[in-house]
């Protein structure tokens, strides 16, 4: 659990320097927003900042349910690229397209990390191999279907509040990495 540990050990400690932030006016240093230009940093530290204690507990939680799964399989480097990578990208998406359907918004924390990482156990695994390699779908049956279980995943934990376009896409690219094998030594 070594990788999964660090990774809970940077969001601490980003949120530490939050606090101390936020008692001198700059809360939302860490925050994604668009446009992405004005503060580049935040591609990154907004992966391991959060809203809260209940929303860092949330996603400590689930990282320690999936985060040493995918360990177990992968180098530390990989893992850390992972979680950053995915995260990143998924705080891209959500505030690019969350911008479209309402007011442009900040997010922040480690869900479509984690979302990705349980997407990589999901299709990553043997029994989805063999099931994958039964149905001999084409690449882009295996893209829908991929994108479609990105959006059922994303429904089940759907709440006011939520990054839904960043868990969305954290599943996806989850998915897919785990059915080729991304992180596989």
């Amino acid at each position: 659990m070594r990788a999964t540990v660090e990774t809970l050990a940077v969001a601490l400690l980003v949120g530490a320097v939050q606090t101390v932030l936020g008692v001198v006016g700059l809360v939302g240093l860490f925050a994604l927003s668009t446009p992405l230009s004005a503060a580049p940093w935040t591609v990154v530290t907004s992966v391991y900042a959060h809203g809260s204690i209940g929303h860092l507990l949330a996603n400590a939680l689930a990282l320690l349910l999936v985060g040493p799964l995918v360990e177990r399989r992968t180098t530390r480097f990989r893992f850390h690229a992972f979680v950053v990578g995915t995260g990143a990208l998924a705080g891209i998406a959500q505030v690019t397209l969350g911008g479209l359907f309402g007011p442009p918004t900040a997010v922040l924390g480690l869900s479509g990390a984690v979302f990705a990482l349980g997407g990589y156990l999901l299709a990553g695994n043997v029994a989805t191999a063999t099931l994958f390699d039964r149905l001999r779908l084409s690449s882009r049956a295996q893209l829908a279907l991929f994108g479609g279980l990105a959006v059922l995943l994303t429904l089940a934990t759907a709440a006011p509040g939520v990054a839904l376009f960043a868990h969305a896409t954290g599943a996806f690219c989850g998915l897919f990495a785990g059915r080729v094998q991304l992180l596989t030594r």
